[in-house]
This record gives structure tokens, C-alpha cells and sequence, in this order.
């Protein structure tokens, strides 16, 4: 087993990466690693127009690709592995198992990120960017004047349709079921919206157009008959929820109601000192790049103080 090292840092994704510049500006010379998906959410978009600093937009690949190669200017010891085991205990030094080592740190920085929950049908990844998306914030704003669908009936679903016709012509709201299960509040503010519609008792069996290319259109079935019909659309939203990435640490960390791990209000810090947590694994609320690199920031600041408290 190697030295103890200062800072690991679990996940890439914009709260990982810098969390990583800042700990290795701060010479605490973080080890990272970088997942499954290297880069998280933001390498399944494509242009990304609302992250500060780029007025022409820039491609969500190549944003985290500028993230990555900052962190690793900086010192940043970076791994393409996924973390199988994470121990914890009572306090430091803690554990962290890959297929390929073993490594102990005095603290973790966990940004794992969140997941969209997605309708698993053929193509689904290929048409992501390409008139699918579930982040309504991130991508409504390429849908001026066109007709969306949004998937979902709760809250979430009621919100992005809301949103969306800040942009869209029409917007309608895709749900397998007759009534939405929407707050009452929620669902009071979507009908009154003249540009959204319902398209009840529905579900999408298939994406039509293009894989990697563009999206035209959706193959429905009618919930109730069964019956089968090809609809022609802009684009499609899905919001039937995220799911955080937080199996690793499920009986070491508490989690909220929703999965996501909890931490000090304002702060990074989980119940367990020296573990903090920063971006989508920790946050459902807000879910944006700028939002997840910020709390990153935070998390290296409260990480660097840690260790100087303990004299390291």
C-alpha cells in the first residue's frame, strides 16, 4: 500500500476537476479518478452556451477536456479508474480500492455526480445532444419556435415544461398516465400555460431520425389501447428524475430522502470529518456545471483547512 496521501478526490465531471486544480494549486497534491464516464454529464452534451467565460459556446467534451488538462498542468495525479470500495470508519486515514490499487488519504473529496434517468431505448445515447436531452435549463434555449415533448408527470416534468415555453412554440407534456403526479401547484401553473398540452395514457417505444444526427419524431403507444402511432416532434426532454451516484458509500454516509449525500448546510462537509462532497451527488436542486464547479471550490478550501487544522 503506498503513502497516505493528502487529497483523493472520487469522480471527474466540473466539481471534480476543480476541485483538483484548486488542491493541487494548494501543493496538496490530489490523486483523482476519473469514473466511468470521464467528465460526467457534461461529455454527453453537446454545445454548452451558459458556462461563464465562453460568449460563443463551447462543446461539453471539449469543456471538460479543458478542465482535465488545467487540473493536470497543476499536479493533479490522475487515474481512468473506477472506485470499487471506499472505507471510511470512524475518521482518516481512509481507504480507496480500484481493480488496480489501493490507496489511503487524510480526505476525500466525493463527485460522483447524478445520473438522468433515461427511457433505455435503442439509440438513446446516439440521439443525446441531438434532439434529446434531459436538462431543459441546459438545451431549451436551442428550441426557439419549435414543438418539444417533455416526458414525466411530476414536478420535475411540470417544471422543465414551464421553463421550456420560454423558447419553445408548443410544448407537451408526455405522461403514461391521465393525471399528472405533480404538485397541485405545479400542475395548476403548467395547464394554465397556453403553450402546453397534455398528450395523456402515452409512452415513447422509439426515437425516429438519425442516430448521432437529429431527431424528428417519436413512435407513441397509447397506454390504455396499445394502439401504435408515429408522431413528428423538435425535440424531446426527458424528466423522470436523476439517480446520484452514491452506492459506494450507502451505509458509511447518510443520504436524504432522494439518495443524494448530505451535507453541512452552506458547506461540503459530511457527517464524517475530512469526507466532503460537492456537485450532482449532493445536490438536486440546482444541477448545473457552474453550480457543481463551485461547490468543487468549496470542497478543496474546506479539504485544505481540514488538513491544516490536523496539521498536515
Amino acid at each position: 500500500m503506498s503513502e497516505c496521501s493528502n487529497v483523493i478526490i472520487i469522480g471527474s465531471g466540473p466539481a471534480g476537476w476543480t476541485a483538483a486544480i484548486y488542491a493541487a494549486r494548494a501543493n496538496l497534491a490530489p490523486v483523482l479518478f476519473e469514473g466511468p464516464q470521464p467528465g460526467g454529464q457534461l461529455t454527453i452534451t453537446t454545445d454548452v452556451e451558459n458556462y461563464p467565460g465562453f460568449p460563443e459556446g463551447i462543446m461539453g467534451p471539449e469543456l471538460m477536456q479543458r478542465f482535465r488538462a488545467q487540473a493536470a498542468r497543476f499536479g493533479t495525479q490522475i487515474h481512468s479508474e473506477a472506485v470499487t470500495e471506499v472505507v471510511l470508519g470512524a475518521g482518516a486515514p481512509f481507504t480507496v480500492r480500484t481493480a488496480e490499487r489501493t490507496l489511503q488519504a487524510r480526505t476525500i473529496i466525493i463527485s460522483t455526480g447524478a445520473s438522468a434517468k433515461l427511457l433505455n431505448l435503442p439509440d438513446e445515447g446516439a440521439f443525446m445532444g441531438h434532439g434529446l436531452s434531459a436538462c431543459a435549463t441546459c438545451d431549451g434555449f436551442f428550441f426557439r419556435n419549435k414543438h418539444v415533448f417533455v416526458v414525466g408527470g411530476g414536478d420535475s416534468a411540470a417544471e422543465e415544461a414551464n421553463f421550456l415555453t420560454r423558447y419553445a412554440s408548443k410544448v407537451t407534456l408526455v405522461h403514461r398516465r391521465d393525471a399528472l403526479r405533480a404538485s397541485k401547484i405545479m400542475q395548476d401553473r403548467a395547464m394554465a400555460n397556453p403553450k402546453i398540452s397534455a398528450r395523456w395514457n402515452s409512452e415513447i417505444v422509439a426515437y425516429l431520425g438519425t442516430p448521432g444526427q437529429r431527431l424528428r419524431g417519436a413512435r407513441m403507444r397509447d397506454t390504455v389501447t396499445g394502439a401504435i402511432e408515429e408522431v413528428s416532434v423538435d425535440g424531446i426532454f426527458l424528466a423522470i428524475g436523476h439517480v446520484p451516484t452514491t452506492e459506494l458509500f450507502r451505509g458509511q454516509l447518510p443520504l436524504d430522502s432522494k439518495g443524494y449525500l448530505v451535507t453541512t448546510a452552506g458547506r461540503t462537509a459530511t457527517q464524517i470529518p475530512g469526507v466532503f462532497a460537492c456537485g450532482d451527488v449532493q445536490d438536486s436542486y440546482y444541477r448545473q456545471a457552474v453550480t457543481a464547479a463551485g461547490s468543487g471550490c468549496m470542497a478543496a478550501l474546506e479539504a485544505e483547512r481540514f488538513l491544516e487544522a490536523a496539521g498536515h
